[in-house]
Parts: C-alpha cells; structure tokens; sequence
C-alpha cells in the first residue's frame, strides 16, 4: 500500500504527487523522489524496479520480506533491509522488517510487518532542510537512526523484566518458574540481539573506508548510528551474561532447597528408626526378659522412646537439620 510519494528540491519539500509523475522529476537536479509503502504488493513492487531500475535480486529480498538485516550495494543503488522490534502488550516481541532502496535522485522505503508508522522521520527531516539538501543519503540515516531509537525502550523493558525474575530468585518454591522465565527473556534477548548484530557491522562500513556515493555526504551521522547500535549491542551481551548466572544462581537455590528437604527427611527417618529399634527389640516373644514381669514395663518402655526420640530431635534441631 502506497503511504506517500513525495518530490524534495534542495532539501524542501515541492509537492505531494502522484506514484505516475515520478519520471517528470527524475532529471531535475538536486531534486529526489521520497515513496513510501506499507506491506507493499507484488504489482507495486514490480513498478518501482522498472520506475528506478532497481536490481531484480534486491527487490525479490524486499517482497519477501523476511531477510536479515543487511546493506548492499547495486550499481549506484543502496539497498538496506533493517529490522524493527516491537514490544506487544503480552511481552512478545514482533519484529517487522524496513527495505531501503537509496539512489542519487530517489529513496524507496518498504515497511513489512510493522505496526508503528514512520511518519515523524519525514517531519524529522523536513524540519532540517539543510540537512535534507545532502541528499538522499540523509534519508536513509534518518530512517535508520529512528528505528534504532525503538530499540531503547525495548532493552529497558527486558532489563526490567530481569530485575524483577532476580528479586525472585531467593524466594522459596519458586525455582522452576523462575528458570522458564530466565529462558524465555533470554530467547527474546537473541532476537532483538539477531536485529541489531548484523546491522552493526552493516553500517560500520558506511563509516569508514569507501563509502556508496550516495551516502557520503551523510557518513558523520551513520557513526551516530553504529554509536548507538554498539550501546546496544553491549547492554544485549550484559543481559545475556547476566541471565547466565541468574540461571546458575537459580539452579543452585534448587538444589540447596532440595538438600535442605533430604536433610528434614533424613532426620526424621533418624528418629522413627530409633523408636522402631525400640519397639522392635521389646516386641520380640522370648520367655526370659525381665520388662514382661514389671507393672510398669509398658510405660516404662513408651518413656523411653519418647525420651530417646526427643533427645534426638533436638540435636537435629541444633545441627540445624530439622
């Protein structure tokens, strides 16, 4: 779906116009032609690659729409797939996909699976038309710099989320969940971690080195970016590491609380085992044992297995068994 066509001269806006006029604007100089779609189809697709000459293997990536975060080069064309992470109100994470295709006189960008628009970039970057005048190439670094922005908000969030499993973890009976808690953070920390990674290292070579001509004009702000995707990058391995020993430290309240429990059972086999000897030893028929005589034989004996049975269980009290 078509969201706007738009014709910049010189870094100002001209007019909105129509997918069909594009051609009419192609040669003038210091101008560029800004398309924008949302889950764009096969047909429109199909009319930009023959509007702007795009090459078949980048627009078979862009429709697609499932390709790892990357940016290539055909010809004099750009052509930038960058991931956008969202957070969904049950915790899930969505990750959408943005294509970029930059060339000297135009930018066509392809939003797929996304539900947060990109319409404060446009206002973003015709609030600074001298900065618009450096090209197109500026175009593709503000819609990269606001999409790497999103994902600050959802590294705050997954560090919140361990906070609290860690607040958890010396809580007792509550091992298992806390390991299936720490699992599920950490499968959504590697897919934010699969967006920001590759794209990283992608964009560090608009840095440094020969850079696409369409994007020299703007290599000072793409350091901004690798800036902040290296920010990211770090927190991402410290929540990795982090998780790591949660779930090390976790496993270990387990299994300190399941000793704990043998210790109890232990003791309190201890204990029924010495009545049991008791109670063995005069439960035995033999004819000559002194204790079958005595009126007080029965009490007796039930006294001294109390007393026996006490005197144990304090001592596992005092050893802190029990």
């Amino acid at each position: 779906m078509l969201i706007n066509c738009v014709v910049y001269q010189e870094g100002r806006k001209i007019a909105d116009i129509d997918p069909d006029a594009i051609s009419d604007y192609l040669d003038r100089p210091g101008c560029f032609v800004w398309v924008a779609f949302r889950d764009a189809s096969a047909d429109e697709l199909a009319k930009v690659r023959s509007e702007f000459h795009l090459h078949e293997l980048a627009v078979e990536d862009a429709s697609s729409g499932h390709q790892r975060p990357k940016i290539e080069e055909y010809g004099d064309t750009v052509f930038a797939v960058i991931q956008t992470v969202e957070l969904l109100p049950g915790g899930e994470i969505q990750v959408g996909e943005v294509d970029v295709f930059v060339g000297s006189n135009f930018v066509v960008s392809v939003r797929n699976r996304s539900e947060h628009a990109l319409v404060e970039v446009r206002e973003r970057a015709e609030r600074e038309p001298h900065l618009l005048r450096t090209g197109s190439g500026f175009v593709l670094y503000a819609l990269m710099d606001a999409i790497v922005d999103r994902y600050f908000p959802v590294i705050e969030s997954l560090e919140n989320e361990l906070d609290d499993i860690e607040e958890q973890i010396f809580t007792r009976g509550q091992g298992r969940l806390n390991v299936e808690r720490l699992y599920a953070l950490k499968r959504r920390i590697t897919t934010v971690k699969h967006a920001v990674t590759p794209l990283l290292e992608s964009v560090g070579h608009l840095t440094r080195g020969r850079v696409p001509k369409v994007c020299e004009g703007s290599r000072d702000y793409f350091r901004d970016v690798v800036d902040h995707l290296a920010r990211i990058n770090a927190a991402l391995d410290s929540l990795r590491d982090t998780i790591g020993t949660a779930i090390q430290v976790n496993l270990s309240m387990v299994t300190i609380e399941e000793a704990e429990t043998s210790k109890r059972l232990a003791a309190w086999a201890g204990i029924f085992a010495l009545a049991t000897v008791f109670a063995g030893v005069w439960g035995m028929n033999f004819e000559v044992m002194p204790e079958l005589k005595w009126a007080w034989g029965y009490p007796a004996a039930l006294l001294t297995m109390v007393v026996s049975c006490t005197v144990l269980y304090r001592r596992f009290r005092k050893t802190g068994w029990l």
